[in-house]
C-alpha cells in the first residue's frame, strides 16, 4: 500500500516538475526543476527493487545538472543564470508538437498488443540486469570509472593556480600568508 502511494508522489512531483522547466524564468531554475523531476522518476525505478539502477539515474542525473549549471555561470553572460528569459521559443508550435507526440504514445499503449512472457522472474532482478547490460565487461567498466574519475580530479587540481595552504609556503612554516592582494586574515 506505501509503495503505490510513494509511487503516486513520485509521479506527481515528476510531472510538476518537468512542467516547471518550462514555466520558471531562468536556467538555472530550470536545470534545478529538471534535476528534480529525474530524482522523483529514479524513485520510481528505486520503487520495482531496482537498486542499483535507481542509485545510478540519481547520482548521473545530480553530478549531470550540477555541471551543467557550473558551465551555465561561466559561460553565460546571464550572471549566475537568474535573469530572467523566456524557456520556450515558439510557443505554439512546441506546444502543438507536445500534444501530437503524447496523443500518438497515448493511442500506442492502448493499440500495441504487448507480448507476455512465460519466463520465471530472476531472483535478483538488479543482478540480472547487471549481467544484461555488461556482462563480461563488468570488470572493464568499473577500471574505466575510476579512470574517468581520476581524470577528472586531477584534471581540477592541475586547473587550480595555486591551492588552499600555498599561501603558508611549501612546509606550512609561514606566519602571515603571502598573499597576492593586501587584506585578507587579520584585518
Amino acid at each position: 500500500m506505501w509503495r503505490e502511494i510513494v509511487f503516486w508522489l513520485c509521479a506527481a512531483g515528476s510531472v510538476i516538475t518537468g512542467v516547471a522547466v518550462f514555466r520558471v524564468d531562468s536556467m538555472a531554475r530550470a536545470t534545478f526543476a529538471l534535476l528534480a523531476s529525474f530524482l522523483f522518476a529514479a524513485g520510481t525505478v528505486l520503487l520495482v527493487d531496482l537498486t542499483y539502477l535507481g542509485v545510478l539515474v540519481i547520482l548521473m542525473m545530480i553530478m549531470e545538472m550540477v555541471i551543467m549549471v557550473v558551465f551555465m555561470l561561466m559561460y553565460m553572460m546571464n550572471p549566475a543564470g537568474l535573469m530572467p528569459m523566456t524557456m520556450v521559443h515558439n510557443q505554439k508550435g512546441s506546444l502543438a508538437i507536445a500534444i501530437g507526440t503524447f496523443a500518438v504514445l497515448a493511442t500506442g499503449i492502448y493499440l500495441i498488443d504487448w507480448p507476455t512472457s512465460s519466463a520465471p522472474q530472476p531472483e535478483d532482478p538488479t543482478m540480472a540486469l547487471g549481467e544484461a547490460l555488461m556482462g563480461p565487461k563488468m570488470l572493464m567498466m568499473i577500471v574505466l570509472g575510476l579512470a574517468l574519475f581520476a581524470t577528472i580530479v586531477a584534471t581540477v587540481v592541475l586547473a587550480t593556480h595555486r591551492g588552499r595552504y600555498d599561501r603558508y609556503g611549501d612546509r606550512l612554516d609561514r606566519d602571515r600568508p603571502d598573499d597576492p592582494v593586501r587584506g585578507g586574515v587579520g584585518r
